[in-house]
This record gives C-alpha cells, structure tokens and sequence, in this order.
C-alpha cells in the first residue's frame, strides 16, 4: 500500500481592478462570485467574457486557470496560468498556481523552477512552503521536503495539508511514529481529511488491525470515492482479511483509473499468488518492479511466485534483492529456501 500525499489546492484569488468601471471588469467580478460558488463552468465564461474585453487582462487568466483547474481541465488550466504569466511576468499567484498544475501533471522540475521563481515573496506563505514540500517530495530529496514541512508548520501549525504530508513523508522513511503524530494531529483539526484517513489505515495495517485500518479507507473513500490509491489500499486490506473475491475488482478500478501505479499491480500479484495462479501473479510482480522497484516487499512476494511456479533459482535472485533492500520476509525466505 502507497501512502498518500495530499494536495493543497492555494485558492489565490486577486482582485487588480484598480478601480476600472469597464465592462471587463464587471464580467470579470461576476466570474468571482461564480467561482466563490463553485459554478465553474459559469465563472469560465464570465472570465472569457472579460478577456475578450481586455486580452492583457492577467487577473482574468488567472482566476479561469483556476476555474478549469477545479473543472478538471488541467491543460486548460496551465495554459490560462501561463498567458497570465506572460501578461504581467512577476503575478506571483500564477507561478504558484501554475507550480500546482505542473507538480499534478509530472513536471515536478518545471513546478520547482515557477516556486523559486517567486521564493523571496513567498518564502513566508505556509502554503508556499507546503507546495515546495511537495515538489521535492517528487524529486526524491526527502531532506528538503521536511525542510519545507516544517516550515510550513511553524508558520501555521494548523496546516492540515503540511501535517498529511509531512506524516506521509516519515512513513515513507519508516519513521513510523513521527508519521502517527502528524497523522492523528492532522485528523483532529480537520476528521475528514482524506488522505489521512488513508495514511492513518495503513499505520494500523502495519500492525495487523486491517479490520480497523479498513474502517479508515472506507472514511477516506466517503470523501474521495474514485480515488486509485485508496481503492488498492481497501483492495489489499480485503485480501489480509480473506475476503480476495471483493477486494480483485478494486483493484482493477484503480488500475483502470492509475495504470501506473506499482503499489496496486503489487496488490493484483498478490491476489493471484493466493489463488494458487504464479503465472498471472508473475506477470503482475514484474509489472509493479518496472514501474518502481521500491515497492515495499515486492521481492518477497516475486520470489514466492517464482517459487510456487517451480523456479527455484528465480525465487532465490529475488529474495537475494529483497534482502539487499532490507525487507526481513524476504531475508527469511532466502534462509529458509536457498543455500549460500
């Protein structure tokens, strides 16, 4: 299971009217009020409205990059945010909304380059910070992100979005109880943030309690139905508690909405390995090692495939890499089955 870094959507929203009665900024307020109601395709259109008034009118690309944004239209979004940019060069909020957009699509590097374009006016925005948090989370530079975290919480100790993911951050370093302080902190300021919901199941799996840690994924799906990460986690809970018949379409949603998610291939292999079908879960396995190979005890579980498909040397390499990664069920295994 993957633990979850929770997105802070930074609603920036200017007003830079300077006092113009024109009609683009009369289109341009009811947009506004359309986006502070979350009627997004309407605020799209009042925000067009203004823009075709006003084509420099930077405010106006900004709030309907944010519009689409909340739309769904994440390539809408980045090119509203980027003609904004090139109306007014130094419009913070559009660099930082912009870096949100980029860091969701993949461009971790592009969103870090529009963050420090702007670090000395932001440097201390709570939100700013979480966001570079997140960026060099996605760039494998775990010491910055905690950087990051922390100042954020300093700056704001009631920063939900800086707690889950600052949690999410020491779990994935098997800081596991640092991870529950900010986790559980998290959900007292705000019980129904999902991702936390989420993290805090898979705390609970770690020590077995998958009854109670499925009581939390549920919580986080109530919130989030459709989300893939959340789906594989329920997915493998259901499997630890012997229920494989509802936990197999699970985790085909969520690789139908994530396909590259190695946690739920994982979860597939697993579910098939205990359907006493090697090859299918063989080909799950290796599918979840190409897509990221730190997965936790994917190496246990391909050398038991291997195994259980009669591959006795296979199954030996794999636990041998299981055990150079530090994962104790493989090194058991490696013991209990191979020489040397």
């Amino acid at each position: 299971m993957a633990c979850v870094i929770s997105f802070l959507f930074c609603v920036t929203v200017l007003y830079s009217c300077d006092q113009r009665t024109d009609e683009a900024a009369q289109f341009f307020l009811r947009g506004n009020v359309q986006l502070q109601k979350r009627e997004y395709r309407e605020a799209i259109r009042y925000y067009t409205e203004a823009i075709e008034k006003k084509p420099d009118f930077a405010d106006a690309y900004n709030n309907r990059g944010l519009a689409r944004f909340r739309n769904d239209d994440r390539e809408g979004a980045l090119a509203d945010y980027s003609r904004a940019i090139q109306a007014d060069p130094d419009f913070g909020a559009a660099y930082l909304n912009r870096a949100e957009v980029l860091l969701e699509t993949g461009d971790a590097a592009g969103s870090l380059a529009d963050l420090q374009r702007i670090a000395t006016e932001y440097s201390d925005s709570t939100f700013y910070q979480t966001r570079l948090g997140d960026t060099f989370v996605r760039l494998n530079n775990p010491a910055q992100a905690q950087a990051a975290y922390d100042r954020a919480i300093q700056l704001n100790p009631s920063n939900v979005e800086a707690l889950t993911n600052r949690g999410a951050l020491f779990f994935n370093q098997k800081a596991y109880e640092l991870a529950r302080q900010d986790i559980e902190r998290a959900l007292q300021l705000n019980p129904r943030q999902d991702a936390a919901l989420n993290n805090l199941s898979l705390l609970l799996a770690r020590s077995g309690k998958y009854a109670e840690a499925l009581t939390y994924v549920d919580r986080a799906l109530a919130v989030q139905p459709g989300q893939p990460y959340y789906l594989n986690n329920k997915a493998y809970l259901l499997l630890e508690l012997n229920r494989p018949a509802e936990a197999l379409p699970l985790v085909q949603e969520s690789l139908r909405r994530d396909a590259q998610n190695a946690w739920a291939h994982r979860t597939l292999g697993i579910y098939y390995l205990r359907q006493n079908q090697p090859t299918q879960a063989l080909t799950a396995f290796r599918r979840a090692e190409q897509l990221d190979a730190s997965v936790d005890q994917l190496y246990y579980y391909l050398g038991t495939a291997q195994q259980a498909a009669g591959n006795r040397t296979e199954a030996c390499q794999a636990w041998r890499r299981g055990e150079s990664a530090g994962d104790e069920q493989a090194a058991n295994a490696r013991k209990r089955h191979c020489q040397g």
